[in-house]
């Protein structure tokens, strides 16, 4: 097999990938495209490595901390981050981590899709013009901001809810390691991942073209119904998060 070929046989799967894996426990979710549905801009060979492999590694990593503890088994991803003081000080570091590593990479696999990108022309649209003077305004500053990343992190659109009104500000920003902007009370509309293993197979040590090709895969649609609704859950998994009100 060369280095540009893969098949999904030749790629680690989470042992919580399947149906079958104990419901209380985190999953990895499936991709809402195959894998080679963001060809060329997003090559195979890396969606496969990256999904079924860092991802789900993030998952069984979180399953494993978790395992001594029943009552927090059952929190969301956004749920832990959200309340981290609430676990354990044993394992916070690891939650933080991979919890982190879940929820930001489930953002990220539905802020693309196939034959997308392009420019938005809803209410989003709208704030972006107003916010950034132009689309092409706001690009170049989302990717001179993700290029400016030291060492691996993550480039994300948000939206502020003023005075806690409906009203929304914009604004790009960046995260380190798997931090998420929701932990600074910012909603998640669309989001990079700027960790080299997104990209290297392909771009190699040139972030800068990476960025500036994944707006042909960008998921308009889904940032424009985050941009609707924030206040809605970014998790995907686990909704039970009620019963995480007071889980020690």
């Amino acid at each position: 097999m060369d280095n540009n070929t893969a098949t999904a046989e030749s790629i680690p799967i989470s042992k919580n990938a399947s149906n079958d894996a104990d419901p209380k426990m985190h999953q990895l979710p499936p991709l809402p495209y195959a894998y080679a549905d963001l060809e060329p801009h997003i090559d195979t060979r890396t969606l496969m490595l990256h999904h079924n492999y860092h991802h789900a590694s993030y998952v069984d990593k979180l399953n494993t901390a978790l395992e001594p503890y029943p009552e927090l088994q059952r929190c969301s991803a956004q749920w832990l981050l959200l309340n981290i003081d609430s676990v354990p000080e044993p394992i916070r570091s690891t939650v933080q981590n991979n919890a982190g590593g879940h929820l930001n990479h489930s953002l990220y696999w539905r802020s693309m899709a196939p034959n997308a990108g392009g420019a938005t022309f809803g209410a989003l649209g709208a704030a972006i013009i107003m916010q950034f003077s132009s689309f092409e305004e706001f690009k170049t500053q989302f990717e001179e901001a993700g290029s400016k990343v030291f060492g691996s992190g993550w480039v994300w659109l948000v939206c502020s809810l003023q005075d806690g009104s409906n009203e929304q500000k914009l604004a790009i920003v960046t995260t380190p390691g798997h931090e998420n902007p929701l932990q600074k009370g910012q909603y998640p509309l669309l989001v990079n991942d700027v960790w080299e293993h997104a990209y290297y197979l392909k771009y190699e040590n040139r972030r800068p073209d990476y960025l500036k090709s994944w707006w042909s895969v960008a998921n308009w649609k889904e940032a424009e119904q985050r941009f609707q609704n924030p206040r809605e859950t970014t998790d995907f998994e686990l909704p039970e998060d009620s019963l995480c009100s007071n889980p020690t």
